[in-house]
């Protein structure tokens, strides 16, 4: 009941977005047609004469989800009249064969107004001013540098819980502190996740499913402060995580694991097509995992951003109408908001546990019962069709 009220206020929030941005269009359209070429020309030389910019949400939007070479959290206009920005800068490490390495920080192009050794900056990528230039670009960017600190912290927490166990804490006495936070968590990815699914082989890959877990969930946390970089919104880094689990699942893969890909218990007329299918879901269950984590983490930040802009985008039209609809975005993106912390564990969750199902079909062995099989609880199961949770 609540998924469904929830999905019901999500699509109304779509529907409204649609239609607001159509009626935007429509009445821009509508005052353009009045115009002649030549007086549109002219409004907009006077425009940027006069050092205006209209809010545009396209680069709103992609300046978050994208990855940069620094950290952006405001920007304001100064009494100069310049814009002046709130940013961390990142190292740009960049290879060419004609002119070797560069390395420099992202601040010295200045938001892409400067020229830095034969180097600019267009948009988010780094460029050759000579287009035929060949350069091999090794900058540290936003995702790789929040990624190292989300490694950098999982390290640090576990090693520190991994340090009190050996001291006996926990173990002879109560756990305290973040110990006693972590251990429900850890008890609870090998009671629901790594049991169920592999049975007596779940403590050998307890280790990969615990670190897949956290990794995710730090970095889905990360994203959700401000001026932080949507990690898990980047289709390289789930990309990455899905390989890993491919090869993980595969290598782990037991001699009925290949003879059932290679060799289904299906009429022999039936294999030819059989096989290839079963070929191509060794790919597609990584895929599966790579879309949905990306697509799940994607869609919420650009929800509560396109919520936030709808202010600035009614504020063009009329002061009045961005400042009376200040409310309504703010409450909505304060309600997406609160969902997107709970989809931080729910995504890190099924990433987890569809691993954990994936290669519990590796590594069961056979029973010489057809297309049936049992699970770590008795019960019959079909491993031509093994079931998933299904998650929007």
């Amino acid at each position: 009941m609540i998924s469904r009220r929830v999905k019901g206020l999500l699509v109304a929030a779509f529907s409204f977005l649609t239609l607001t941005f159509s009626n935007v269009s429509v009445a821009q359209e509508h005052h353009n047609d009045g115009e002649t070429a030549h007086e549109e020309q002219v409004h907009l030389e006077d425009t940027e004469k006069e050092g205006e910019k209209k809010f545009d949400a396209n680069e709103v939007i992609f300046g978050h989800v994208l990855d940069a070479h620094e950290f952006h959290f405001f920007s304001w206009k100064g009494a100069d009249g310049h814009d002046h920005h709130a940013t961390i800068p990142l190292p740009v490490i960049l290879y060419s064969p004609t002119r070797g390495v560069s390395t420099f920080m992202s601040s010295a192009f200045e938001h892409g107004h400067a020229e830095v050794n034969g180097y600019k900056l267009v948009g988010n990528d780094v460029v050759p001013v000579d287009a035929n230039e060949k350069v091999y670009d090794f900058s540290l960017t936003r995702n790789v540098v929040q990624m190292f600190i989300a490694l950098a912290l999982l390290l640090v927490l576990m090693t520190g819980v991994a340090k009190r166990y050996k001291k006996g804490h926990g173990v002879t006495s109560a756990p305290t502190g973040f110990q006693n936070a972590i251990e429900p968590v850890i008890t609870f990815v090998r009671d629901e996740v790594a049991k169920p699914n592999l049975g007596h082989k779940y403590a050998k890959f307890m280790p990969f499913l615990l670190t897949v877990f956290f990794f995710i969930l730090i970095n889905n946390i990360f994203g959700l402060i401000p001026g932080s970089a949507n990690v898990t919104g980047n289709i390289a880094f789930t990309l990455v995580l899905g390989v890993i689990t491919l090869l993980v699942v595969n290598f782990s893969g037991n001699k009925h694991y290949w003879g059932h890909i290679f060799n289904p218990p299906v009429p022999g007329f039936v294999k030819f097509i059989m096989v290839p299918v079963e070929i191509l879901s060794i790919f597609t269950k990584a895929f599966a995992l790579i879309i949905r984590l990306f697509a799940n983490m994607l869609a919420g930040h650009i929800i509560i951003i396109c919520l936030i802009s709808l202010i600035f985008i009614f504020g063009n039209i009329s002061t009045i109408a961005g400042a009376g609809f200040s409310p309504i975005s703010v409450g909505f993106a304060a309600f997406i908001y609160v969902i997107e912390v709970l989809v931080a564990f729910i995504q890190a969750f099924i990433f987890t546990n569809l691993t954990a199902v994936f290669i519990g079909q590796a590594v069961e062995e056979g029973h010489g019962h057809g297309d049936e099989h049992h699970d770590a609880h008795g019960h019959v199961e079909d491993t031509l069709a093994p079931t998933e949770p299904v998650i929007i």
